[in-house]
């Protein structure tokens, strides 16, 4: 009888350790999908909706849909930019969302020059 509460209490022991053994795994398992699979698609949604927000007049694009033009007007009440596209010159009014690139290069600012010159020593 003595041997079976033995038993007994230490089957209970190692279900509440067991417990704690899955709960550490599964943890682990969600922390593991987010560092793998969301923070870096919002990560690369922020900086595309960035790079769509800060496209200038004068900025070659390429659209979503593969039209590649040159920014001639920015509307901001309607949230459209007016592209200018091909040798005859035809405008096009697409919305800022459709906006797939930034093909114009432009020098950074010096202050993001040194962050990223200190951030690489």
């Amino acid at each position: 009888m003595e041997n079976f509460m033995v038993l007994a209490n230490s089957t209970d022991a190692n279900a509440g350790g067991s417990m704690w053994t899955i709960l550490i795994f599964y943890a682990v398992i969600i922390v593991g999908f987010y560092l793998l699979l969301i923070r870096p698609s919002s990560k690369k949604k922020k900086k595309e909706e960035a790079m769509r927000k800060n496209a200038q007049i004068g900025d070659e694009i390429t659209t979503i849909g593969g039209i590649v033009g040159r920014i001639i007007s920015v509307k901001e009440e309607t949230d459209t930019v007016v592209i200018e596209t091909g040798t005859d010159r035809a405008k096009l009014r697409v919305k800022r969302w459709a906006i797939g690139s930034v093909d114009t290069e432009r020098e950074e600012p010096a202050e993001k020059k040194e962050k990223a010159d200190k951030s690489k020593k």
